[in-house]
């Protein structure tokens, strides 16, 4: 297995196929995982016709039996990862007021947790090999929180304090952690095109210098 491997966690059709097809074409493998099995394979299928070699891995990020289980595979199948991009999150309109106490930590536990959850399992290789890189989707709702969106705002900004913490931490390692704050609405064929954003993450992984892109 001379091919490195980058996981995708929070898999889906926007920017996380663009990511995946961005290191795919720079000769990774890829593992996708959400929860939808046919999604994944769907995703996978697409890659594969541009000769992107893909594995779909269904898993639910808020379960830390199903990511341990998920990450298995991985490393049984593609190798241990090099590369985690963390994708996943509860979008949902909401006021602070509204929120209850267990649905502001159910979403963290996608938002926020589930990214810590799935960096653990790939945390000790990359310290053991000195080399590797965490991304994270930030959001600008980090920097500018929205009351109608209040979980989605308090998720982001946890995420990115969680960035810039564990990166602190894992630099003397070796281990590269960063953040992409994507301040707008991604959509094709604009600014935030997630073909643009993409090249980013990609950018980041290679320089490995900059903790925090704020992309606008």
């Amino acid at each position: 297995m001379s091919r490195k491997t980058a996981v995708i966690v929070g898999a889906g059709p926007g920017l996380s196929l663009a990511i995946a097809d961005k290191f795919g074409t720079e000769g990774y493998r890829i593992a996708l995982v959400s929860r939808n099995q046919r999604a994944l394979e769907e995703l996978a299928a697409t890659l594969a016709a541009k000769g992107i070699e893909a594995y779909p891995i269904p898993a639910d990020a808020s379960d830390s039996a199903s990511v341990q289980s998920a990450f298995r595979k991985i490393k049984a199948e593609c190798g241990q990862p090099e590369v985690l991009v963390y994708n996943a999150a509860v979008i949902k309109l909401g006021t602070a007021s509204a929120l209850t106490a267990t649905e502001l930590m159910d979403d963290l536990n996608v938002n926020v947790v589930g990214a810590l959850r799935s960096a653990l399992e790939i945390v000790p290789e990359l310290m053991e090999r000195r080399s590797g890189t965490i991304l994270f989707t930030g959001g600008g709702l980090a920097l500018n929180p929205s009351s109608q969106l209040a979980s989605l705002s308090i998720g982001k900004s946890a995420l990115r304090s969680l960035a810039y913490s564990l990166g602190e931490e894992l630099a003397s390692h070796g281990v590269y952690v960063g953040t992409v704050t994507i301040d707008g609405s991604i959509e094709k064929n604009g600014r935030f095109d997630p073909e643009r954003i993409a090249r980013i993450y990609w950018d980041m992984h290679v320089e490995r210098t900059r903790r925090e892109v704020v992309y606008q």
